[in-house]
C-alpha cells in the first residue's frame, strides 16, 4: 500500500479508469442549439474485499480509491485503526474496480463474525447494511475541546469551491474538507456520493497521520445525514459542518456522540444543532 499522502486536490482517478470523461452532447442555449463537449463524473461500482472475501460495493469516482479504503475501514468498525490495514491494492476490470484490502487476523475474525450474526437477519436494505443494529450503530464520545470563530468556516467553503477541481468540470460532485481551527483547508476530497468524499477523507487524515484529529473540523458540501455525523464521529473531529440542512436522526446522534453539527453555512450565516460550545463569537 502506498504511504504517501496523495495532493490535496487529487482527483485524477486510477491508471485504467479516469475520474471524469468526455461526451459530445448538444446545447440548448436562448433559442440556439450548438454541438459541445462537455465534462461528466465517472461513477463505477467499486468491490471492497476484505482477505480475500467481499464485503460491498459502492458506486464510487475513481479516485483516491486506497484513501476510500482506508476510511471506510475506520468509518464503518472494520478495522479499529488504520494500523490494521497492511495492504490495499486496486485492480480496474470490465465491470467495474476491485480493492482488495489487507487486515489483520484479529480485525478479520470480528468482520466475519458480524457477517455470520447478520446471515440469518431480515435487512433493513440501508446503503448495504443488513440488520437496524448495524444501523444504529454508536461511535464513541467525541474528545475535542477545540473551538472555532464562525467566520473561518464562510471563508473555508468559498477556498472550498475554488479547490474543488472535478466539481468545476462536471458540476456532479460533492466535497468534504479537513479545515484546521484557523480556518486553513488541509485536505479536500470530492466523489459523486457524499459518503464516499467523507470516506476519502478519513483515510487521508489516516494516512498522513500530521493532523490533529481534536483540533480541527470537517466540511461537507451535502447535507448532514445521519451517516455523515456517525463517520465524522468515528474519525475524532469535534465539529461537522454542512453547507444544507441535517436531518432529526443526524442531530440526535451530534447530541449522544458529543459532536458539534451545524448546518446552512453560507452567506454569513449558519445553524448550529448540537453542542454549539465549540462556536464562539465575540
Amino acid at each position: 500500500m502506498k504511504r504517501d499522502v496523495p495532493s490535496p486536490d487529487s482527483a485524477a482517478g486510477t491508471d485504467a479508469v479516469p475520474a471524469q470523461r468526455t461526451f459530445a452532447v448538444r446545447r440548448w442555449r436562448h433559442g440556439v442549439m450548438t454541438p459541445e463537449v462537455d465534462h461528466l463524473a465517472e461513477e463505477v461500482p467499486v468491490a471492497l474485499e476484505y482477505n480475500g472475501i467481499s464485503h460491498a460495493v459502492m458506486l464510487a469516482t475513481p479516485a483516491d480509491l486506497e484513501d476510500f479504503a482506508i476510511g471506510f475501514s475506520l468509518s464503518e468498525g472494520i478495522v479499529g485503526k488504520a494500523a490494521d490495514i497492511y495492504g490495499i491494492d486496486v485492480e480496474a476490470g470490465e465491470q467495474g474496480i476491485t480493492v482488495k484490502v489487507e487486515i489483520a487476523t484479529g480485525a478479520f475474525v470480528e468482520l466475519k463474525g458480524r457477517r455470520r450474526a447478520l446471515a440469518g437477519r431480515t435487512g433493513c436494505g440501508l446503503c448495504g447494511t443488513e440488520s437496524l443494529d448495524e444501523v444504529m450503530r454508536m461511535p464513541q464520545p467525541v474528545r475535542s475541546a477545540a473551538t472555532f470563530d464562525p467566520r473561518v468556516f464562510e471563508h473555508a467553503f468559498a477556498a472550498l469551491h475554488k479547490r474543488q477541481a472535478l466539481l468545476r468540470d462536471t458540476g456532479a460532485t460533492h466535497a468534504a474538507a479537513w479545515m484546521r481551527a484557523d480556518g486553513e483547508l488541509a485536505l479536500v476530497r470530492e466523489d459523486v456520493g457524499r459518503h464516499n468524499a467523507l470516506d476519502k477523507l478519513a483515510g487521508a487524515l489516516a494516512r498522513g497521520g500530521q493532523e490533529d484529529i481534536a483540533r480541527g473540523a470537517v466540511i461537507v458540501t451535502s447535507r448532514a445525514s445521519y451517516e455523515m455525523v456517525q463517520k465524522t464521529a468515528a474519525i475524532g473531529a469535534g465539529v461537522l459542518a454542512a453547507v444544507s440542512g441535517p436531518t432529526s436522526m443526524a442531530v440526535r446522534l451530534a447530541e449522544t456522540a458529543g459532536l458539534t453539527l451545524a448546518g446552512f453555512v453560507r452567506g454569513g450565516t449558519m445553524v448550529v444543532y448540537a453542542h454549539p460550545q465549540r462556536i464562539q463569537s465575540e
